[in-house]
């Protein structure tokens, strides 16, 4: 069976924004098909378009010469190496400067031939075709792959669509998450193309940035972000043009901060549950209580310590990392999140990952990060590490960091040890952890 690119529309809708004006369905498949014109035969595509729109275009243009789009959280040194020996042959696109190792490169091209033929028609795939291999970090240290169908993405995006009411009234998407990661890619490209909505082009960041992005789309407007985001435009108090709704996730949103911007925008504030393994599962709006909704198609079993979700876009029963407790057949609370796993400014990884990457460098000895439990003010958690490294500077290991974990994930601040406080089992407990982080704040 064979699946749309998107739902019904008019070909001279629009699909997305740009500082220019609006750009067409139609014309988004004219730049695709030009796109894929020029890519090489390789199965793989190394999609880093740093723009939305660069993104999509070349993610359908990969689509239609039957290329997998590997979207890697990191992009870094070490992770780029892995890529290259696990997928001989991929392709990176880029539209930024950007070094991708052994991976060759192709930039995404200032301008686009004009198609042969006109377009006339909306491509479809079968659904069984591996469209994007998502990553997530596992206990191993390494990233582990995330193989999803287009079938199994086109079912997940309707459900969201069908909760949020994008399908019964469409909305212009401003995100200021990454595409590449699977809440941008689930909430602002395949919510476009499934709800019928359009989105911005731009990752506006700054809040200045997110308000001339809501200001560049018309209403009503669906503003995609994380609780750090959202805290940080609330906290500039700067005017905001009428947004229809807001939709959260990747670290869990306060009910406080949730009020704040329901009373700031006149909005509806909705967070989305779920993972880079099992997708997008449940929705609620916080500020209504702490009670989850499943998505339409999904369903949580519990067996002993273990809850496991099952949908029609699961292709198998997944465990969840977090403790849950089910309230009705579509219902749940959260008890408690896996502590390994940490979100921050969008991006998710695990302890695991990080200590693992922190330990591979040359001249470590021991060392371990550690994410305090206490809440900062302005909504950003800040990551410490502690490390044995006699032979090693503070500037030096930053550095080694830099070149393997992305820039939300370095230490602030690093503390170098002459040895970390083990039992003698081998193990650092993380009580042990919060005692060194108690003896290393500055004495006030």
């Amino acid at each position: 069976m064979n699946i749309a690119l998107c739902a019904p529309r008019h070909l001279d809708s629009a699909l997305a924004w740009r500082p220019q004006g609006a750009v067409s369905l139609r014309q988004f498949l004219a730049d695709a098909q030009a796109l894929a014109a020029l890519l090489p035969a390789s199965p793989w595509l190394l999609n880093v378009c740093q723009d939305r729109y660069h993104f999509a275009v070349g993610l359908v243009a990969g689509m239609l010469g039957g290329k997998t789009s590997l979207q890697p959280a990191s992009q870094s040194a070490e992770t780029l190496a892995q890529l290259a020996h696990a997928y001989p042959g991929a392709l990176c696109l880029h539209d930024t400067p950007f070094e991708a190792g052994e991976i060759p490169c192709l930039a995404y091209p200032e301008t686009l031939a004009a198609p042969l033929e006109p377009v006339t028609a909306v491509p479809d795939f079968p659904a069984g075709f591996i469209a994007v291999i998502l990553f997530t970090s596992g206990s191993t240290g390494q990233p582990k792959p995330q193989a999803k169908s287009w079938g199994d993405l086109v079912l997940s995006a309707q459900a969201q669509a069908a909760r949020l009411g994008q399908d019964r009234q469409p909305h212009a998407i401003v995100g200021t998450v990454p595409v590449q990661h699977s809440y941008g890619f689930e909430s602002t490209l395949m919510l476009a193309l499934q709800g019928g909505c359009s989105f911005w082009a731009g990752k506006p960041f700054y809040p200045q940035d997110i308000a001339t992005a809501l200001a560049a789309v018309p209403e009503p407007r669906l503003l995609v972000t994380t609780p750090f985001h959202l805290s940080a435009l609330l906290n500039a108090e700067i005017p905001l043009p009428p947004v229809q709704m807001l939709l959260s996730a990747t670290a869990p949103l306060s009910t406080e901060l949730a009020a704040r911007a329901e009373a700031r925008c006149a909005a509806p504030v909705l967070e989305i549950y779920g993972s880079t393994e099992t997708g997008q599962l449940a929705s609620r709006r916080t500020t209504a209580g702490d009670i989850w909704q499943l998505m339409p198609g999904t369903r949580l079993e519990q067996r002993d310590d273990i809850t496991l979700a099952h949908g029609s876009y699961i292709p198998e029963p997944l465990p969840l990392g977090d403790i849950v407790e089910l309230c009705g057949p579509d219902t749940f609370r959260l008890l408690g999140r896996n502590n390994d796993l940490i979100n921050i400014a969008g991006k998710r990884t695990s302890l695991a990952y990080l200590n693992h990457q922190l330990t591979s460098i040359p001249g470590v000895q021991d060392g371990a990060f550690y994410l305090p439990d206490e809440e900062k003010p302005d909504g950003i958690s800040r990551l410490t590490a502690f490390v044995v490294a006699p032979d090693l500077s503070r500037e030096a290991l930053l550095a080694q960091l830099r070149q393997r974990l992305d820039p939300v994930f370095l230490p602030r601040p690093l503390q170098l040890l002459a040895a970390l406080p083990r039992n003698s089992t081998g193990k650092l407990t993380r009580e042990a952890l919060l005692d060194l982080h108690r003896q290393c704040q500055p004495a006030r």
